[in-house]
């Protein structure tokens, strides 16, 4: 019974959507549950997706939170132009 938990930020891929879409939470739902049966043969009756979605202020890389480190590489990027 495999348990698949993915974990994005709270923040849409599209211009002024704030979250992921109904679409593509279905799409990343059929997909992991369409792979886990290719690869190992688990029936997607029995394979539960969860999809949390994070607060960027909530989700941190390189010591920061999201938006810290967006804004960070954004004046390195500046800089090295």
């Amino acid at each position: 019974m495999p348990y698949v938990n993915i974990k994005v930020t709270r923040e849409g891929t599209t211009p002024g959507a704030q979250a992921t879409t109904p679409e593509q939470k279905k799409k990343l739902i059929k997909g992991v549950s369409d792979l886990l049966f290719e690869v190992m043969g688990k029936p997607h009756a029995s394979t539960f997706v969860v999809i949390d979605e994070v607060e960027l202020e909530n989700w941190g890389v390189g010591g920061v939170t999201t938006p810290e480190f967006r804004r960070k590489q954004a004046e390195q990027d500046a800089k090295s132009e």
